[in-house]
């Protein structure tokens, strides 16, 4: 399904709001003691949330949908009217629409609108359809549980999620794309191939990855270290905690706070969990004096940090409190500032090619100039960041979209979003310029004249955080990883127990080789065993009977290509370690 323009976008906005409309009005009338929130149009869809005294189930949800194509076959005109704010109070005291008065609370404005589509009203700004016989096809997916204004201690209410469009061809596409992520959804194949888990009786949001999953991202991990060694940049190590002090000279404790754990009292001191590693190579940088000629200093960190997500918004690897991002930071003179930028664009493409991402969309992430003052800096220094990050993205020729607002409170950056097989966007790499860090630590080198002067920090992600990064690719694969990162790269299955030796001498010389081998031991019958080496996506098979003993061979089974007959081992192994080194996917 293709993507909307711009001016599509907009109408598609209005028309999935109409029908959150519609929804809220098909459930007051099926459950006339709901209590109405709110009901925007979002991404791919709309929601709407409202206050039940016992959950909306799947029976409901059927019913609600009758009703809704009923408000629709009636073609109600939807009508705007503007009433002065008394007067909407007294609408929504008469009806008991408590969530309604406290929204009207914060308008200051004396005048609101309404929209009004036969006996249902809702406070809202609009602009909507011109009446509910306008909506073609919908669908009413899930509900889930939002906290009223996302705030964890106001109420709990429950938000009925669906999608509308104008077409039932294009409703009927989108939703076999939701079946084909849910055949994907990481949380399932996680659990299905053993990858990792995570346990809220240890804390929500915490990460265990289980040896499958974490052989996967050790691949990544090295693979990783030894490209960024190959362009020039030296891994580094740093703490979890550091003093509040710290972090109140970087910033974060003014302009993060919300977003970091409370202190830790250490001997009357106040430390506090690394939301971020910036801090810690900064320290390092100021460790000893540095020369014009020292520059550009690139230090990679595979660092854990620990942000507060609140719990409404975990979601497996995507959103966790405790994850590892591929962190760099590079100190570099104003003159290589361009260059630098080049070369770290240069190796994102590399890796996400590497990983198997060729299509991505660049964001430009600046101020919002109606709201400076949420970000650190100097006007002069903000111009001079978003000059050197547009002048790389126009040198190798990419093209962005500007996101004005989407800046980090210390500089603008490129935000990089990479689609996967099903066209999905997934947020990866980021490249930021900051001025501001230098100054506020101080930094200096001295420069050919002599004198000191101010280095230029970037802060960037080739990869995003290790779990997110991770989830990505099992959705992109659907679990069925390119042999380089697949975590078992052979399954040798024996016929019967007078099979297993042979079994295991193969085993031995593709493990010396290096490759990652398992032998199925179990006493099954071969159909069984070859079917679950497909579930667990294996990609080679290699099944071991008298006629290969006597042959000296394997029957090979490729997950990609099905049989390929008998082939002598040693053939089978170069064969694999031929695919591992190309990077195949």
């Amino acid at each position: 399904m293709s993507n909307p323009s711009p001016a599509d976008q907009v109408d598609l906005e209005v028309y999935r709001h109409s029908t959150a409309h519609i929804l809220a009005q098909a459930v007051k009338r099926l459950f006339p003691d709901v209590k109405l929130a709110i009901g925007p149009a979002i991404e791919n869809g709309f929601y709407y949330d409202f206050e039940k005294a016992t959950p909306f189930t799947p029976e409901d949800l059927d019913k609600i949908e009758k009703e809704m194509k009923k408000i629709i076959g009636e073609d109600l005109p939807i009508v705007r009217e503007e009433v002065s704010k008394e007067e909407a109070v007294r609408l929504f005291q008469d009806q008991g629409e408590k969530y309604k008065l406290e929204l009207l609370e914060d308008i200051p404005d004396d005048v609101v609108s309404l929209y009004r589509q036969g006996e249902f009203v809702d406070l809202c700004r609009g602009p909507h359809l011109p009446s509910t016989g306008r909506v073609k096809a919908f669908k009413l997916l899930n509900v889930a549980g939002a906290y009223w204004r996302g705030d964890e201690k106001r109420e709990m209410l429950q938000r009925i999620y669906g999608t509308a469009f104008p077409r039932e061809s294009e409703l009927e596409a989108y939703l076999k794309t939701l079946e084909e992520a849910a055949r994907r959804d990481h949380r399932k194949l996680g659990k299905e191939l053993d990858l990792f888990s995570l346990h809220e009786e240890a804390g929500a949001g915490l990460v265990y990855w289980h040896p499958k999953g974490a052989t996967v991202r050790r691949i990544i991990e090295d693979f990783w270290r030894s490209e960024h060694i190959k362009r020039g940049y030296d891994i580094v190590y740093s703490p979890h905690i550091a003093r509040r002090d710290l972090w109140e000279i970087s910033g974060h404790w003014g302009w993060y706070r919300e977003n970091m754990y409370s202190p830790i009292d250490i001997d009357g001191v106040e430390y506090l969990l690394k939301p971020m590693n910036c801090p810690f190579h900064i320290l390092m940088y100021k460790s000893r004096t540095r020369s014009y000629r020292d520059l550009p200093i690139r230090w990679a960190e595979l660092g854990t940090v620990y942000r507060y997500e609140r719990s409404g918004v975990l979601h497996g690897l995507q959103r966790v409190r405790g994850f590892t991002q591929d962190d760099a930071h590079l100190f570099v003179r104003p003159d290589q500032l361009e260059d630098e930028i080049v070369g770290v664009i240069d190796l994102m493409q590399f890796m996400m090619k590497s990983f198997g991402y060729t299509d991505y969309l660049i964001e430009l992430s600046v101020r919002d100039p109606r709201n400076k003052e949420k970000y650190a800096g100097s006007d002069e220094v903000w111009d001079l960041a978003e000059s050197a990050l547009v002048r790389a993205l126009e040198r190798v020729g990419l093209t962005y979209t500007r996101m004005e607002g989407e800046a980090k409170f210390y500089g603008p950056a490129i935000d990089v979003k990479v689609r996967d097989a099903i066209g999905r966007a997934w947020q990866g790499p980021t490249i930021q310029v900051d001025f501001n860090l230098p100054e506020r630590f101080d930094l200096e080198y001295t420069g050919e004249d002599n004198a000191p002067h101010r280095p230029v920090m970037i802060h960037r992600t080739v990869l995003g955080s290790m779990e997110r990064f991770f989830a990505g690719l099992i959705e992109h694969y659907a679990g069925a990883f390119p042999v380089w990162l697949a975590p078992v790269q052979v399954r040798i299955l024996p016929i019967a127990e007078r099979h297993i030796n042979k079994a295991k001498e193969i085993q031995n010389d593709l493990t010396v080789a290096g490759l990652r081998v398992e032998i199925d031991l179990r006493n099954e019958k071969i159909g069984y065993k070859v079917r679950d080496a497909e579930l667990q996506r294996i990609p080679y098979m290699l099944v071991i009977g008298d006629k290969e003993i006597e042959n000296d061979e394997v029957s090979v089974r490729c997950r990609r290509r099905g049989d390929l007959g008998r082939m002598k081992p040693d053939e089978v192994k170069e064969r694999i370690l031929a695919e591992v080194a190309s990077k195949s996917v």
